[in-house]
């Protein structure tokens, strides 16, 4: 138990004495602002990367969801919306179509 508390006191003491009593910098207004603007972009661009990994995997989910109703519509013979809505702008006439008659 001994040689614990001299090397604790040894590292106390070395602490204190490495340990600056004042800074002797100065960090102006131009120099924080940097900082804070890196900063800024790091933590928005680590977001950024977390929120696509973690939305990846649900996309996939809802793109496959869709897929299968699209596929159960067909099977069932109706349609769905986009299929609707191509099926609404095949029927109507062109622009050549209309000159040619």
């Amino acid at each position: 138990m001994q040689p614990i508390r001299k090397h604790l006191a040894l590292l106390i003491v070395l602490g204190a004495g490495l340990t600056p009593l004042t800074s002797l910098a100065y960090v102006g207004p131009g120099a924080g602002i940097s900082l804070l603007g890196a900063l800024w972009g790091l933590i928005v661009g680590v977001v950024l990367a977390l929120g696509v990994i973690l939305i990846w995997p649900v996309r996939i989910m809802l793109r496959k969801r869709k897929a299968q109703k699209e596929a159960e519509a067909a099977a069932a013979g109706g349609t769905t919306g986009e299929s609707a809505a191509h099926q609404a702008t095949a029927d109507t006439p062109t622009d050549e179509q209309h000159s040619s008659t």
